[in-house]
């Protein structure tokens, strides 16, 4: 049976659209409605009931896409295993990553990891909203924060004090705060996710609590944009030390209330399950924990 057959099954299960399925291998969607026809043809099964206005997979269908998912599984599990007899990395890595880490961060060291192992092929998701493992097909995901779901396989590659920042222009026009409650008198840059608005900040000094809810005239769902209104001198905002590194450096902005801490966070990298821990996981694991302690050495 013709594995890109099945490759394009499970495809069109996890999509629900032949021709979004098609665009993404590369295929019109005559010639993947031809290939779903003759899988079901060699099956002697309807895997789809079709409509002018709906697909919706079949019962029979189900239970065959069990059994595809683990066939393809299989042979991707194959083919890394070999190439690791071979002492090769090569294959394709899907990877989701958040929108700072992504873009400022790990994009660079993703492009040493290529340049070390040219047979890696790269498929990068961008955005801070965590994918579907499987409707989006991604291997390994790189988040802030420990995941709730104990079936997945997580390592912490570094952990991150969260700071409060500002550029000098801002800080030239406005007071220097001294303390947390200093900060509801500053225009504070708002991050949002899932519909929830970050704008009560922790902090604490010698056993003592500070929980402040912050105010400000900028709010966004992409952390990256935070950041750089803060570069800007728009405001102060509260992120990861991690994910204005290069920003500290460079004297870009200075951190805040050096004398309060603030809970630290965790950098996880996430696979859905063990059969994703390739040798090119294993290896971006290794090389992202040694360039996190890179950068954040010294600040």
């Amino acid at each position: 049976m013709n594995t890109s057959d099945l490759t394009l099954f499970v495809r069109i299960a996890d999509s629900g659209s032949i021709t979004a399925s098609a665009e993404q291998l590369g295929m019109s969607p005559a010639a993947a409605s031809a290939a779903l026809k003759r899988l079901e043809a060699q099956l002697d099964t309807q895997l789809f009931l079709r409509s002018t206005r709906q697909l919706r997979i079949t019962s029979e269908g189900e239970r065959y896409l069990l059994y595809c998912r683990k066939a393809l599984a299989a042979l991707d599990e194959g083919r890394a295993s070999l190439n690791t007899l071979e002492g090769k990395i090569a294959g394709e890595l899907r990877l989701s990553v958040s929108s700072d880490l992504g873009r400022n961060i790990v994009l660079p060291w993703l492009d040493e990891a290529m340049d070390t192992h040219p047979g890696l092929r790269l498929h990068l998701d961008v955005g801070d909203t965590l994918s579907d493992f499987y409707l989006d097909r991604v291997d390994v995901a790189i988040r802030y924060g420990e995941p709730e779901d104990s079936s997945m396989v997580a390592f912490q590659v570094a952990t991150v004090k969260r700071v409060v920042f500002a550029a000098p222009s801002y800080l030239m026009e406005n007071d220097t705060p001294e303390c947390p409650e200093d900060l509801r008198q500053h225009n504070c840059l708002l991050y949002r996710m899932g519909g929830r608005t970050y704008n009560t900040w922790d902090f604490s000094k010698q056993g003592k609590q500070h929980k402040i809810h912050v105010q400000g005239n900028r709010e966004s769902n992409d952390a990256d944009i935070v950041r750089r209104w803060a570069v800007a001198g728009k405001g102060i905002a509260f992120k990861s030390l991690l994910d204005i590194s290069s920003d500290v450096r460079s004297g870009s902005v200075l951190t805040l209330l050096p004398d309060y801490q603030t809970k630290p966070l965790g950098v996880w990298m996430i696979c859905p399950s063990r059969k994703q821990v390739t040798p090119a996981v294993l290896m971006l694991r290794d090389l992202i924990r040694k360039k996190c302690a890179e950068a954040l050495s010294g600040l």
